[in-house]
C-alpha cells in the first residue's frame, strides 16, 4: 500500500475506542495489530527515504554539494509533513485494509 494516497489527519483527534475494537472484540488486541502495521509502514518509509537520499551520496567535494544538500533537504521536508506511521495505520484499520489473523483462536476452532 503506498502510505502516500492514505488521507489521515495529521491533527489530534477523539476516536471511540470501542467502536474500533469491535472488529476483533478487544481493544487490546487492535491496539496490537495496529502497533504492529504502524512498525511496518515506518520500516518502509525510512526504507524510502534512505534509498532515495542514497542517490545523494557522493564521496567528493564539489560545488555541486550545495544543490544536492538543498534538494536532500526538500526530500527530508516532504517526508516530516506525511502523516505519522501511528495515524496511517489507524486509517487503513478503519477502512478494513489491514490484514490480520491470531493463530490461537484458529486453533480453538478446529
Amino acid at each position: 500500500m503506498d502510505y502516500r494516497k492514505i488521507a489521515a489527519s495529521s491533527n489530534t483527534e477523539t476516536r471511540d475506542v470501542m467502536k474500533l475494537s469491535e472488529p476483533v472484540g478487544n481493544v487490546y488486541e487492535m491496539v496490537r495489530i495496529i502497533g504492529k502495521r504502524a512498525n511496518q509502514i515506518s520500516i518502509d518509509m525510512k526504507q524510502d527515504l534512505d534509498s532515495k537520499l542514497q542517490e545523494f551520496a557522493s564521496y567528493s567535494d564539489n560545488l555541486e554539494e550545495v544543490f544536492e544538500n538543498h534538494e536532500q533537504i526538500e526530500i527530508s521536508k516532504f517526508y516530516e509533513k506525511l502523516p505519522k506511521p501511528s495515524l496511517l495505520a489507524i486509517e487503513e484499520w478503519k477502512e478494513n485494509e489491514i490484514y490480520y489473523r491470531n493463530p490461537s483462536k484458529e486453533k480453538d476452532l478446529f
